[in-house]
């Protein structure tokens, strides 16, 4: 049981990470009014999920160090003030530019809260709770994804706007509790902040997303060597090594090298970013139902009940098979519903029964992936000295893959002779992605061992 004094912290740091995984999870159910609103095309439409993840990856180590430095509650409140002047940003955009921009202030914003919400756990919960309260996070995330739709459903009728204005009404009682409650104190030996691997990696990450989605799958070899790719393309050449080389020097690297000498970690990685690009895939599914079923973008919103749902529901399933039947076969399951629910998408004529049924498996198969199986997994590899680096490494590659699906598929459906052709044509792409991984599951030990060390 935790200590009363300490409910309110919980409540107020809880209360920060389920507003911020909201804005990634109901930007999905608002994607078909912005379409509207901004006559955007798939290509742009790609870049309001995007812009998100990519700045959230920056913000997250340099706010989690500044935390280090000048306190927790200090950046705290300035994360959440950040995050709600992009929402009021977001919400008031004039134009499709201005509203991307507000999504890169929400989302850097958004890094600061997650980081700060988990040190100030670490430092003020006891041992004993602190696992669980930890775990609780999660759970939130998960809460945050099944919200989302509802929320949407709700707002939306009155305008998509309400989505995002709604976080600031939210984010102003936090700062003001969280002055109140939560410890101001800085570490006492604040780590260096390896700034120029950050700002290589966000490089690399942004030239990459441009990359894809600006390919024209239709006539790839043209588009590979026109003025609008060639460019990012040889900044990614240029920027990937630079990145490496600089980490391997870095005295605390934004992705520990020495990670990669793990064979596990580094299939963990390689699954993580598949179901990263599936993550990326369900954004798009309120469009899919838009232009497919012909519902308005409130009822496109509720329809992915089913799938965030099954998702809820088969998360905690999975945890308690990890224990029975290992991790390797938990995670080889979830790939192969995943698979199945893509393909559907891909192949089924596009009506209610069939979006029910492809969502639903998706949620059942993402559930072995998105939750507890790659933690245990990396939390074993990784060993004690380097459980945090482990699993900033598995959020790394989730959100590689979800920046590379978004941009690839905005791509894709930019460059196809319909839009809901080019949906399910990406899908596809992205179903023998999970195909590849699940070829290299194999490889996955069946069990993990306690205490194992990374080799």
């Amino acid at each position: 049981m935790v200590p009363a004094t300490q409910r309110p912290i919980l409540a107020i740091l809880f209360a920060g990470v389920l507003i911020a995984a909201l804005d990634i999870a109901i930007v999905g159910p608002a994607l078909p009014a912005i379409r509207a609103t901004y006559d955007a095309g798939s290509r742009e439409l790609s870049w309001v999920f995007s812009a998100y993840v990519l700045f959230y990856l920056l913000g997250a180590p340099l706010l989690a160090k500044l935390s280090d430095r000048t306190g927790r509650r200090a950046v705290y409140a300035q994360s959440l003030g950040l995050f709600a002047a992009g929402s009021l940003l977001v919400a008031a955009a004039p134009t499709f530019a201005v509203l991307l921009l507000g999504r890169a202030i929400q989302a850097f914003g958004a890094g600061g809260i997650f980081p700060v919400a988990t040190a100030v756990i670490a430092e003020t919960v006891p041992s004993a709770q602190r696992g669980r309260v930890l775990g609780l996070i999660g759970a939130v995330f998960g809460l945050a994804f099944l919200l989302g739709p509802v929320l949407g459903g709700l707002l939306l009728p009155w305008s998509w706007r309400w989505l995002f204005l709604i976080n600031v009404p939210i984010a102003a009682v936090l700062i003001g509790l969280g002055f109140r409650h939560l410890p101001s104190a800085a570490a006492a030996r604040p780590g260096r902040f390896d700034g120029l691997g950050a700002a290589l990696l966000s490089i690399a990450l942004a030239a990459t997303v441009w990359t894809l989605s600006e390919l024209d799958s239709g006539d790839f070899r043209a588009s590979l060597m026109s003025a609008r790719v060639w460019p990012s393309l040889l900044l990614v050449a240029v920027a990937v090594p630079a990145f490496w080389s600089v980490e391997k020097r870095a005295a605390d690297p934004v992705l520990h090298p020495d990670l990669f000498r793990s064979v596990q970690l580094r299939l963990v990685g390689t699954i993580a970013f598949a179901a990263g690009l599936v993550e990326a895939g369900m954004v798009f599914l309120p469009d899919i139902a838009v232009l497919g079923l012909g519902v308005d973008a409130a009822a496109a919103s509720l329809m992915m009940l089913p799938l965030v749902l099954t998702l809820t529901i088969g998360a905690p399933l999975a945890g308690r098979l990890l224990d029975r039947v290992g991790a390797r076969v938990v995670v080889q399951t979830g790939l192969v519903l995943t698979i199945v629910g893509l393909a559907l998408f891909a192949w089924l004529p596009l009506d209610t029964v069939s979006f029910y049924a492809a969502g639903a498996a998706i949620g059942f198969g993402l559930s072995g992936l998105l939750g507890a199986p790659l933690r245990y997994i990396t939390l074993q590899e990784a060993g004690d000295e380097r459980r945090g680096a482990g699993q900033g490494l598995l959020t790394l590659f989730v959100s590689i893959g979800q920046l590379v699906g978004a941009a690839a598929i905005g791509g894709v459906v930019g460059s196809s002779a319909t839009e809901l052709a080019g949906y399910r044509h990406a899908l596809l792409a992205v179903a023998v992605a999970c195909g590849v991984a699940l070829m290299l599951s194999a490889a996955l030990r069946g069990r993990v061992t306690t205490g194992r060390a990374m080799g």
